[in-house]
């Protein structure tokens, strides 16, 4: 099977996470929605996604194309009924494109918006899917389990230390190099994963799901409320409670961060914090780039989410469902606006456009800390976003 994971209808409400990857990149649970894919059916996968982010995400075609929404969360019985597809056929749920089956494809040539083009077939499956930054975190503890089982099936977990306290040793899995010393895991009837390389330090106390990526790290006395994920190469401090840091993005020290999504290349100060529930108890609005405007979210929990290479300052506080672009630069005192375009410079006393050159420079020097280079695609990628949202920054 080659398959090809599209972006689909629910791209632009995932934004701002998605400006810099294609939806199924995104991570919830342990792993992101293309590793999903590619451990259930074993086999690798690529991306249709936009035109500017084509040259980072390549789409590998074969004659014969099995072409999946890549908001959509798989499972046995959805991969059940997209594998037996014929040619020419469309998947859909409530009228929305979840899979297909194409001859001789090519990009220029497939437009799911035409569904009178195709053999339209509605799917008898359920299955989870990510259309809002908010689904990622209300989700995960679900994601954590199903990851958790997938990737330990058969396997045995290295040894945990006689100086951890746990009542459920049976559901935490040390993959090789992890370390945990005096520290309290509780998973609660839920799972924790410590990934390759990664490190709990003494004093922290985990109570439900979490899951760490490789080389990440929970800082000293680290409080973890579940269901919660650090993803790879991250570090995480202080007080945190059911958010989704997608990886290489740090929380270094104390501060709550609450029902959120951060993306990558983040780093939030010292003393960070955020609201996750108004003062009145209210349903909490965030900003919609596809409505251009503020729509219901239908939580009353929920935090801050934060498009990559974004900053904040130390002692930096973000109100209840802040969603902040990508490469903004937050700072000083007071609670800024709750919608950061992406490319702002400033804080609650005003913004200023965060200029390209500047943004360029921090974000190399960011990323080779971990040995990775800010290439000429890259600054593309940046310098493509950097005009999309350009209308954001001039109101």
């Amino acid at each position: 099977m080659n398959i090809i994971l599209f972006d689909g209808p629910n791209r632009d409400n995932l934004l701002p996470l998605t400006f810099t990857k294609p939806v199924a990149d995104l991570r919830i649970g342990i792993l992101t929605i293309k590793e999903k894919w590619e451990h259930l059916l074993k086999t690798e996968v690529s991306f249709l996604t936009q035109d500017y982010l084509r040259k980072k995400f390549p789409i590998k075609s074969e004659k014969l194309n099995y072409l999946i929404n890549g908001s959509v969360i798989p499972n046995k019985n959805i991969i059940s009924e997209i594998k037996k597809l014929e040619i020419g056929q469309l998947l859909l749920k409530d009228n929305e494109p979840i899979a297909a089956l194409l001859k001789d494809f090519r990009i220029e040539t497939v437009d799911f918006e035409h569904l009178n083009d195709f053999n339209l077939i509605q799917t008898q499956s359920d299955f989870k899917q990510v259309k809002f930054p908010w689904d990622i975190f209300s989700l995960n503890g679900e994601e954590i389990e199903t990851d958790f089982k997938l990737l330990t099936k058969g396997r045995k977990s290295q040894k945990l230390s006689d100086t951890v306290q746990t009542n459920q040793a049976e559901n935490i899995f040390l993959e090789k190099g992890a370390k945990v010393e005096f520290a309290t895991l509780v998973p609660e009837n839920g799972y924790i994963y410590i990934g390759k390389n990664a490190e709990i330090m003494p004093g922290s106390v985990v109570k439900g799901s979490l899951a760490m990526g490789e080389h990440s790290v929970l800082k000293l006395s680290a409080k973890i409320y579940g269901p919660t994920t650090i993803g790879p190469h991250s570090k995480v401090g202080g007080e945190v409670n059911n958010c989704v840091i997608q990886g290489y993005s740090n929380k270094g020290h104390d501060g709550f961060l609450g029902n959120s999504v951060i993306g990558e290349w983040c780093n939030l100060g010292a003393d960070t914090n955020n609201s996750n529930l108004k003062n009145n108890y209210a349903e909490v609005k965030l900003w919609n780039y596809n409505k251009k405007s503020f729509v219901k979210s239908g939580l009353q929990f929920c935090g801050l989410i934060m498009g990559d290479h974004s900053k904040c300052g130390i002692n930096t506080m973000f109100n209840t469902g802040t969603v902040v672009g990508v490469s903004a630069n937050i700072f000083g005192d007071g609670f800024p606006r709750n919608f950061i375009p992406s490319f702002s410079w400033g804080g609650a006393s005003g913004f200023t456009t965060y200029k390209l050159p500047k943004v360029f420079e921090t974000a190399n020097l960011v990323m080779q800390r971990r040995n990775i280079e800010l290439d000429e695609t890259e600054q593309a990628i940046l310098e493509d976003i950097f005009k999309q949202t350009e209308e954001f920054r001039t109101k």
